[in-house]
């Protein structure tokens, strides 16, 4: 019977997945998003919106009126900003009253993100967490876009975001299909395959019933550091608490002693298919 723990302590020792859990850390999941320990009210107004936070620069009717959100948005509405090298273009939305998935999912994010039409409100531009080793540090990490170090009002060198950022399935995507209301299905062999190895943990926005790249279809802004897997979730991961930064959605810890490590790519792989091991003949699951 000791014998026979062994070996099954040494395959789930081998699969990765016993380091792969942690406690949860010491630090509150709010992280950086403490706003230097001013808390949820930095950016939402449980009351009038951004003249109940003291933010408001000039009149906004619709102030407040999705998810409460606190911060001035006025500076980004109806702004233009280009992404992904120059391939999608999107047209911010004109109040904080619109119905599409940028509202929440770029707008909010922009009032505080955005170093070009917004003020950058509370920011400092300077990564707030300690990154490993493995990242460069010949310079402090920017935290705004469209200035961020550059050329002013650049985004071209930012992820591809926006209504037109369409995630697809078929050819070089997953194998999926999407429902009627922009989900993203992993229904197919390989997708299927994916998700028993690591998951989908990303949440596309939905637009037109097709789903769209916004922001917070990676970052979740209320946990930083740890992200939960919880039984019958879409992973095939053990349930438990994981190591992630960047207030990303799913495991990804680059300071994973582990030198083979594949999470932070698998992580990426939730979108592009083409990289992962499934779809090029690997048998190779996720590695912690």
């Amino acid at each position: 019977m000791k014998h026979l723990s062994f070996v099954a302590l040494v395959v789930l020792a081998s699969s990765g997945y016993l380091t792969a859990q942690i406690t949860s850390p010491k630090s509150d999941v709010l992280g950086a998003h403490l706003n230097y320990g001013r808390g949820c009210t930095a950016c939402h107004a449980p009351h009038n919106g951004t003249s109940g936070n003291g933010t408001a620069k000039s009149s906004d009717s619709s102030s407040g009126n999705s998810i409460l959100w606190g911060q001035d948005a006025t500076g980004l509405y109806g702004k233009t900003i280009t992404t992904g090298g120059g391939k999608y273009v999107e047209v911010l939305p004109s109040s904080m009253s619109a119905t599409t998935p940028d509202v929440n999912g770029m707008l909010t994010c922009l009032t505080c993100h955005d170093g070009n039409y917004a003020s950058g409100a509370m920011m400092k531009n300077q990564l707030y967490e300690a990154v490993p080793s493995t990242y460069g540090s010949a310079s402090t990490i920017p935290t705004l876009l469209g200035g961020n170090g550059g050329s002013s009002g650049i985004y071209l060198n930012q992820h591809p975001v926006g209504l037109n950022a369409k995630i697809g399935c078929g050819g070089s995507n997953w194998d999926c299909t999407v429902g009627a209301n922009g989900t993203v299905l992993m229904t197919g062999a390989r997708s299927k395959q994916f998700v028993t190895n690591y998951g989908f943990f990303v949440t596309p926005g939905n637009y037109n019933n097709s789903p769209v790249m916004v922001c917070d279809t990676c970052h979740n802004p209320h946990s930083m550091n740890v992200v939960t897997v919880s039984k019958g979730s879409q992973s095939g991961l053990p349930p438990g608490n994981y190591a992630t930064m960047f207030f990303l959605r799913g495991p990804y810890n680059p300071a994973d002693p582990n030198t083979q490590s594949n999470q932070t790519a698998q992580f990426c792989r939730q979108c592009h298919a083409d990289k992962s091991n499934e779809m090029n003949g690997s048998s190779a699951g996720t590695v912690f």
